[in-house]
């Protein structure tokens, strides 16, 4: 018989690969006409940034840096470079839930945008160091804003249809433990 509790983790960590998939779906779609857009909201870093907050025990680091190293070769960028950006971001934001458990949902805001930031800005300064091309800062200041703004409805959406709540200060883990 399997424990419940690690059966659902197992099913949150399945749907979280899933909804990456979906993410990479909706994303290779040529739905953009023209070739001067605006650069969407990485999508799979605010899911990812939502959970980790919320329930750090459904976004493993390996998986998920699994899947971002999959999306790196995808969308063709620098192999590896986001991937390390976005681990590192997110073990900063698993390290500090236990904090951020008691803060309003505009400091979790604040929190997410200053590791975006600080994510855009260390992958500006690599890629510049390695003489390799990259989009201009100001595009991806641009993509740290739209990530930003999706940030809630994807909170949201985690939320309500999902059911990814915040751990609550009574609830055991599955040694029996609180929390």
């Amino acid at each position: 018989m399997v424990d419940p509790l690690t059966l659902r983790r197992f099913l949150y960590r399945l749907m979280l690969s899933v909804l990456a998939l979906l993410i990479v779906f909706f994303h290779l779609l040529p739905l953009r006409p023209g070739s001067g857009h605006l650069p969407g909201p990485d999508m799979f870093v605010a899911l990812s940034f939502a959970w980790v907050l919320r329930r750090p025990d459904y976004v493993p680091v390996l998986l998920a840096g699994g899947i971002m190293m999959v999306l790196d070769m995808l969308f063709m960028r620098p192999p590896g470079l986001w991937a390390a950006l976005f681990v590192i971001g997110l073990q900063v934001l698993r390290n500090r839930q236990g904090v951020a458990r008691e803060l309003s949902f505009a400091l979790e805001l604040a929190r997410v945008g200053g590791v975006l930031l600080a994510m855009a800005l260390a992958n500006q300064l690599v890629l510049a160091l390695l003489m390799v091309d990259r989009q201009p800062f100001g595009m991806s200041l641009l993509q740290v804003l739209a990530t930003l703004a999706a940030y809630p409805l994807v909170v949201l959406g985690s939320v309500l249809l999902l059911r990814v709540r915040k751990i609550t200060p009574g609830e055991i883990d599955q040694m029996g433990h609180r929390i």
